[in-house]
């Protein structure tokens, strides 16, 4: 919900974005410095003498460029911040995940707000999701050097998504009933479509929501300000776990047969879930009164807004796509066994947990970045951010998804085996996320080089990666449902799912050097290889410390999965990163001084 994500003269935060050029041009004429200054600045300046006021007219293009270029110590510091707000939000998002399953268990409840709790999602991204997260902000950062700095173009752009979201949302709140026949095969008798259309109508006013909180990010991070962007889904999930607290202690239960619009646990499960959202978009406001930010509506046409259309169609077109696998995917798993799409929401969530500490928090500081030397063209420097984000994603990524695979199942029966959730499926959850591990360095590069592209402003070419990978996806997932038994349908599904990202890793890498030329691939390809041969040890570890633990650990399931977890997870961890530490690979050394430093104070 945090990806999506100027304006006027801004304060606090974004101060520094604000190009103080015609100031800048004065010096030239001395003749004329006295007016432009009586004119331009207001009493409270101390407008005083010549003298001093000529510091200030010099200082100002000094600064200049570390607004417009944030420099690495603060790109640093904006990617830890955020990584720390991340980590909170993936934490309590989770949280309230598991709260879920615990109060209605892995089977046909959760199933049917799964799927309906998408809904919103898909139609948001076919309507302007993938156009906000992805060339918004590239958009804003080239309209801060209007005369005005952007603010006549923000607030057209404003005018017209919050529109265009307000009518798309009444349209799919009122077409409940087709979206969910889309999603859901009900031909084997597994699924409850009447369940999930009647979550459906509770849930997708949360369209309009999204896209507030998306424009409002944009706005946001265009100006370099990223911390309450990345505070508000916390506050976002705690709305929703009180929800969850009180659906557990209101009496009664979620009538299936028939199934009833006024079920109170209904109500409540549906109507806390959306309310979260829309606080989650507010949380926004006081920031963007900070930077100055008043919205007016506006609507001008601006010839940049072809622009945006132009862009807008390629990405309406790849989300069209990528729904498609999507769609696919959410039939082949409600016609497997009971409780296949909730398994396969559980364990992409646990899979995106550490990418959304590292890698969202990365390419949301690194966006801007981007956006900058691409509006200069400055290739040099894009491909120089782009090398360094990849290198930080593999040394910090592939050493997680190695714990992953050693201990996926173990984290499903911790996690999911309580409630009204039983073991069996737990473990399958746990399977699933251990085969899928290998696709989460994969999946961060994509989302990495799309930014690229979008920065360049160009829209085809990630539509024409997604088409390749879906071409990919869609026939093993039929295989998946014809070969596999209905319980292990949600573990093939997992795995091609990272196959796919796995395509459109290797496509999107080829395509950029086709375009770009020299991408620093040697030191990319070196660092990588590096981190999979100590994510390969530290597996290997892990798998031979599992086996001798195998006669020791106590029958008990429930304990013997907490124990592997803490001695496999722990042997695997470090043994992945202590090799990439002895190969003395550069981009762990801030994170290992960092330790280091905190280490000696003790």
């Amino acid at each position: 919900m945090t990806r999506a994500r100027t304006n006027v003269p801004p304060a606090g935060g974004g101060r520094q974005q604000q190009p103080p050029r015609p100031p800048a041009r004065r010096p030239q004429h001395p003749a004329q410095r006295p007016p432009a200054r009586n004119q331009n600045q207001p009493p409270p300046r101390n407008p005083a003498p010549p003298r001093p006021a000529q510091k200030p007219a010099a200082q100002q293009p000094q600064a200049q460029p570390k607004s417009t270029q944030p420099s690495k110590g603060s790109f640093g510091r904006a990617v830890g911040s955020m990584a720390l707000a991340t980590l909170i939000s993936r934490i309590t998002g989770f949280l309230w995940k598991l709260m879920l399953a615990i109060a209605v268990g892995l089977g046909a409840i959760n199933d049917s707000f799964t799927v309906a709790n998408t809904l919103p999602n898909i139609v948001f991204e076919m309507l302007l999701g993938g156009v906000l997260a992805s060339v918004v902000v590239p958009l804003l950062v080239r309209a801060q050097d209007d005369p005005d700095g952007g603010v006549a173009y923000t607030n057209r752009l404003l005018t017209v998504g919050l529109t265009l979201l307000a009518v798309g949302t009444v349209i799919a709140t009122a077409a409940a009933p087709f979206l969910t026949s889309v999603l859901v095969d009900d031909s084997t008798g597994r699924a409850n479509t009447e369940l999930v259309t009647a979550f459906a109508y509770l849930l997708l006013p949360e369209i309009f929501f999204y896209g507030l909180f998306a424009l409002l990010t944009a706005i946001l991070n265009a100006k370099h300000v990223f911390g309450p962007t990345a505070w508000a889904p916390v506050v976002n999930n705690i709305v929703v776990m009180l929800t969850i607290g009180i659906y557990a202690i209101v009496p009664g239960e979620i009538s299936l047969n028939p199934v009833r619009m006024g079920d109170a646990k209904l109500l409540i499960l549906g109507i806390g879930v959306t309310l979260g959202i829309l606080v989650q978009s507010f949380m926004l406001v006081p920031a963007l009164r900070r930077i100055g930010f008043k919205f007016r509506w506006n609507w001008g046409f601006d010839e940049r807004l072809k622009e945006f259309g132009g862009l807008a169609l390629w990405i309406i077109g790849y989300v069209a796509i990528s729904q498609i696998g999507y769609v696919i995917s959410t039939r082949v798993l409600t016609a497997g066994a009971p409780g296949g799409a909730a398994i396969y929401s559980y364990a992409w969530l646990l899979l995106q947990l550490p990418y959304g500490v590292i890698g969202v928090s990365l390419l949301t500081a690194i966006m801007p970045r981007l956006s900058r030397a691409a509006a200069d063209g400055d290739d040099r420097k894009l491909i120089t951010d782009l090398s360094y984000a990849s290198r930080l994603s593999a040394v910090i990524l592939v050493p997680i998804s190695a714990v992953l695979t050693v201990t996926g199942a173990s984290i499903g029966v911790v996690l999911f085996s309580h409630g009204e959730s039983n073991t069996v499926q737990a473990a399958r959850l746990g399977e699933s996320l251990a085969v899928s591990a290998f696709g989460l360095l994969p999946y961060a590069l994509v989302m990495l080089q799309l930014r690229v592209f979008y920065a360049m402003k160009d829209a085809r070419t990630p539509t024409l990666i997604m088409v390749v990978m879906t071409a990919v996806k869609v026939p093993l997932l039929y295989m998946c449902e014809a070969v596999l038994a209905p319980e292990h349908v949600v573990i093939g599904v997992m795995m091609i799912n990272s196959l796919s990202f796995v395509v459109g890793a290797v496509l999107g890498q080829v395509w950029l050097w086709l375009r770009l030329g020299h991408l620093k691939t040697k030191r990319v390809v070196g660092v990588t290889l590096f981190s999979i041969f100590g994510g390969g040890l530290g597996v290997a570890a892990g798998l031979a410390v599992s086996s001798l633990l195998s006669g020791i650990l106590p029958d008990a399931a429930t304990p013997r999965a907490l124990l592997s977890l803490f001695i496999e997870g722990t042997v695997a961890g470090v043994v992945s990163f202590g090799v990439l530490v002895a190969l003395k690979v550069e981009e762990l050394k801030p994170a290992t001084a960092k330790i280091t430093r905190l280490i000696r104070r003790r």
